[in-house]
């Protein structure tokens, strides 16, 4: 059944815009982005994935870029009992980004934002589990966040090269 969904959509034109070991212009292009050193462990975690992401287990590539990423992570109350206890926290995370040239450092090429929302239930959590559920939260946040970073920089490669073959 997967062979002939993915017949019928190789011949209407469809290919991913980038898959690990695909061997497509994006994702070679993927491998050359250097990730900036982002600080504090929000920052640390995306940084790890986008390189997950971007590199995966070609960590041999040349450099062409780097990316630049300022993540922010705020939390809200939203299930306030009467007695103004927060028993729910919606966790809200996002991220700015720009990509530009490694050598010779130059202009931004391309920039964007990611945004992600989760929640953590604090429903007769003690604090140990209560600070467990808050890194699995910012874990899942930060691969959000990845996720969104990676498909707007493969969009961007992608509208690149279709730029190039048509000049």
């Amino acid at each position: 059944v997967l062979a002939v969904a993915a017949a019928t959509l190789a011949g209407c034109g469809f290919r991913p815009l980038y898959a690990p070991g695909a061997g497509s212009v994006t994702t070679a292009d993927l491998t050359t982005v250097q990730v900036a050193v982002i600080p504090e462990r929000f920052g640390q975690e995306i940084r790890q994935s986008l390189q997950q992401r971007l590199q995966g287990s070609n960590t041999g590539s040349l450099r062409r870029y780097v990316l630049t990423v300022a993540p922010q992570l705020s939390e809200e109350g939203i299930a306030i009992q009467p007695d103004s206890s927060v028993t729910r926290i919606r966790v809200i995370g996002s991220a700015t980004f720009l990509l530009r040239r490694l050598e010779p450092p130059g202009p931004v090429l391309t920039s964007g934002t990611s945004r992600a929302i989760d929640g953590i239930n604090l429903v007769n959590n003690q604090y140990f589990n209560s600070d467990l559920d808050n890194d699995a939260v910012q874990r899942r946040i930060a691969e959000m966040l990845a996720d969104q970073i990676t498909a707007q920089l493969a969009i961007w490669f992608n509208r690149q090269a279709h730029a190039a073959h048509r000049a």
